[in-house]
């Protein structure tokens, strides 16, 4: 095979990887109030916790604020209520 069909074979077969990997990768923005954290997978809020999921891309404003954590919850007054 020439160089060029395998430079180019090649290049497909690392596109191709790229475009699968960006697929499954996704993340989200949960927000209680003015309080925000990311997440991987989108979850069932308890519907007395009024969360807010907003895409990875989603453009924040000054007002808020982000307070990570580990594991499955959401903040709420402050403190993070697991579930």
């Amino acid at each position: 095979m020439p160089t060029v069909g395998k430079t180019l074979v090649c290049g497909a077969i690392g596109l191709g990887m790229l475009a699968v990997s960006g697929a499954s990768a996704s993340a989200y923005i949960a927000c209680s109030g003015n309080t925000c954290w990311h997440t991987s997978e989108r979850h069932e809020y308890p519907s007395h916790a009024r969360i807010v999921i907003h895409e990875d891309n989603w453009k924040w404003g000054r007002h808020y604020r982000f307070r990570e954590h580990e594991g499955r919850g959401y903040w709420h007054g402050g403190r993070w209520t697991a579930w």
